[in-house]
Parts: structure tokens; C-alpha cells; sequence
């Protein structure tokens, strides 16, 4: 036997090993001899896979079995038969009969990568997190096929129950989708189960902000200077910075990435607006900036109560037209985190009775700003929507809606 056919055994031989039993079953199995002479031997197939099944004694007779042991337990004659008709037709298709029974959690961890294909680095990471601390717990040991809407809906509701937030639902909700449909495409599954919808009605805010969707704003703006500036003191060397961000904030109603990627070209001050054109956000390795969250550029108007701020810091920066507006004390890029932990924001609303304001923008004064300017929407025509100021504002004249529709 020459080197090379040496190697390749030896390579083959390793390879049906490394498996072991799974591995095997998906194996054609080979004659080898024997003492005794079986009639059926190599004769009997599987009639889902086409594998040669093995004989096994039973008492008083000889009982042959598939190798892959694509089996599930039903109740009725008819369950099995629609099974083992499913079977079939996943076995025509192409398809290992035991890629058909295997588990959500083993399934989707195979085709993890294919499921989150298209999406950015950001976004991925959300939702495995959710794939890993969720779904598997709640529902990874189901099979596949049995997967079902009331099984999502359960899951979900269970979720909700246990205090996750509705963005980490979504999160989670969505990659298991994701994963369902690679199924669909695998053809394991006749459609996606994981589609649900409802779920977000258990979600509900309190009576008084759906009465009144300015329950929970700023009273005036006096208030939200002592919020600004009570931020600043507590805040390390008490860097006038962070009030300018919530301040700009609240009065633009802009999340604070879009804050932290406003740049001096981005302002103009011959018409008063700011083009909002990027935002900064988390990301593999550190803050990263990339477009805004609706892949569009948007108009916002500088109303006169922050304009005195902006000149200040236009000032500052010489009119350096790539300058970030606004930026940490030592130059850097800001963030919702370092905001919050940086001015000790928790302790500050607390003491100020503002418990509502549980996180800095977007997630806290932000949503007051867009309460300020709450009005309806024209049933018809094509005018834009009105934004007026809180009430407490001197300002005189309504402005077009800044949140870009």
C-alpha cells in the first residue's frame, strides 16, 4: 500500500470517528462478514432515508430499525401517520430525517449564522443575547416542528411577566423568527410560527400620559435649567457640558447619539435649524458613528431658548466645520451610559422627584421634549404637521413637526 492510500484511510477512518454514534447513523452501512447468513441482509431499507436498517431480535422474531432514529411519540394513529408522511416529504426534499426532530436550541445554534445574515454587528449582538438567555431557556428544548404560536405567545407573555422591557422582547421575539424561517427555507416547518402579534398590548402605560400625553413633561423651563445644572454639580469637576446636552436634547427631542454626531457644519444659523445627519452608537470594540436611525437626513429647528448655548459652543470650537458640537471633557464621543453615570443621573431625579426620568435621552427628558410638542395629526390634506412649544416657553410661532414625520 502505497503512502498516500495509507493517509487517506487513516484520514477516513478518523472521520467516521469523530462523530461517533451520530455520526454513524448518517453513514451508509457496509456489509462485514459473519458466522451466519441473513436473508434480508442488505436488502431492507429505510423507506424515509433510503439508509439500510439493522436487524435487532425481539423473543421470538427479528425486528428491523433505521440507524437514524428519526422517531417522536404521538397519541393517535392519525398523528403518526402525518408524521411519518412529513417525514417523507423532508426525506425527498433532500432533508436528514433527524434535522427534522431536532430541537429549537440544537437547530438554531447550527444555523445561527444564516438567520442573522444582512444584519449589522450592533444588532446581533442584542439578539443572541436574547437567543441565549430566553428563547433556549423558555422553549429551546422543543422540537422544531412543534414549535407553534401558542408556544411563542406563552414564551412571551412568561417574558413580560418576568420584567423584560418591550425593546428586549422585540430583541428577542425577532431573532427567533429569524431562526423559523431559516426552517421554512430548510423546509422543516410549513410556515413561521414565530410570527405572533399582540404582545405589546400587555404593555401599558399609566392612565394620566394616555389621557394627557403631557403628564409626565417637564412642568416648565425653569425646571428643566435646575435639572441641567443640578447635573453639573454632581457631575465630576462639574463639566458645564452635560447640562448642555440635556438641555439641547430635551429642546431638539433628538436621541443623544444624534446629539453626540452633531457636527459645527450640521448648524446653520442664517434659517436656525439643524441638519440631522448621523448619530453615534454602541458597537464591537467601542462607540462608532453611522447613519441616523431612520436611514434618513431630517431638519430640526433651534428654537431661541438654546441658541444663546449653541453661539457659546460655535464659539468654543472656532467654527471648525468637522467639530463635534458637543463631546465629553476630555473630547470624546458621549453616550447614554457615560451621561448617566458620569452625572450620577439616578440620584439626581430621585432627589428632584423625577423618578419617571428613569435614563438621560432618548429615554428620559427626550420623550418630555416630544410630549411638549404633542398635537394631533391632520386627518387629510398635505400640510405638514404642527409642533407646538410646552406651554411654559415664550416662543410664539409653531414649527414643523423636528422628528421628520
Amino acid at each position: 500500500m502505497s503512502v498516500e492510500d495509507f493517509t487517506q484511510a487513516q484520514l477516513l477512518r478518523r472521520s467516521k470517528g469523530a462523530g461517533k454514534l451520530r455520526a454513524a447513523r448518517r453513514l451508509e452501512r457496509s456489509g462485514r462478514p459473519t458466522k451466519r447468513t441473513y436473508l434480508f441482509r442488505g436488502r431492507v431499507r429505510c423507506g424515509v432515508c433510503g439508509r439500510k436498517m439493522e436487524g435487532s431480535p425481539r423473543v421470538h422474531g427479528m425486528y428491523y430499525r433505521c440507524p437514524a432514529r428519526a422517531s417522536q411519540v404521538v397519541g393517535t394513529v392519525e398523528a403518526a401517520e402525518a408524521w411519518i408522511d412529513a417525514m417523507e416529504r423532508a426525506a425527498r426534499g433532500g432533508l436528514d430525517p433527524s434535522e427534522s426532530t431536532k430541537s429549537l436550541k440544537e437547530y438554531g445554534n447550527a444555523v445561527m449564522s444564516l438567520a442573522l445574515r444582512g444584519l449589522e454587528p450592533k444588532t446581533t449582538e442584542p439578539y443572541r443575547a436574547g437567543w441565549t438567555k430566553r428563547v433556549v431557556p423558555t422553549i429551546g428544548h422543543i422540537p422544531v416542528r412543534m414549535i407553534t404560536s401558542g408556544v411563542v405567545d406563552r414564551a412571551a407573555h412568561d417574558w413580560i411577566a418576568d420584567g423584560c422591557s418591550m425593546s428586549t422582547i422585540k430583541n428577542t421575539v425577532a431573532v427567533l423568527v429569524r431562526v423559523m424561517e431559516q426552517a421554512l427555507r430548510d423546509g422543516i416547518v410549513d410556515r413561521n410560527s414565530a410570527r405572533v402579534v399582540g404582545w405589546q398590548s400587555e404593555f401599558r402605560k399609566a392612565e394620566d400620559e394616555l389621557e394627557n400625553p403631557r403628564a409626565l413633561a417637564l412642568p416648565d423651563w425653569q425646571t428643566l435649567t435646575t435639572l441641567a445644572d443640578a447635573l453639573v454639580e454632581r457631575s465630576h469637576d462639574q463639566y458645564r457640558g452635560w447640562g448642555d446636552v440635556v438641555r439641547f436634547a430635551v429642546c431638539t427631542a433628538a436621541r443623544i447619539g444624534e446629539v453626540s454626531g452633531c457636527r459645527v457644519a450640521d448648524i446653520d444659523t442664517r434659517t436656525w435649524t439643524w441638519k440631522v445627519r448621523r448619530q453615534t452608537t454602541t458597537g464591537p470594540g467601542g462607540l462608532v458613528d453611522k447613519g441616523t436611525k431612520g436611514k434618513r437626513a431630517r431638519t430640526v429647528p433651534v428654537i431661541p431658548e438654546i441658541r444663546d448655548l449653541v453661539i457659546h459652543r460655535l464659539t468654543a470650537l472656532d467654527g471648525k466645520p468637522d467639530a463635534r458640537l458637543f463631546s465629553g471633557p476630555k473630547g470624546g464621543r458621549i453616550s447614554t451610559a457615560v451621561l448617566r453615570d458620569t452625572t450620577h443621573w439616578y440620584d439626581v431625579v430621585r432627589a428632584l422627584g423625577f423618578e419617571h426620568l428613569r435614563r438621560p435621552p432618548p429615554h428620559g427628558a427626550d420623550m418630555d421634549g416630544r410630549r411638549w410638542g404633542a398635537a394631533p395629526r391632520p386627518a387629510q390634506g398635505g400640510r405638514p404637521r404642527q409642533h407646538r412649544h410646552h406651554p411654559a416657553l415664550p416662543a410664539s410661532r409653531p414649527s414643523v413637526d423636528h422628528r421628520g414625520g
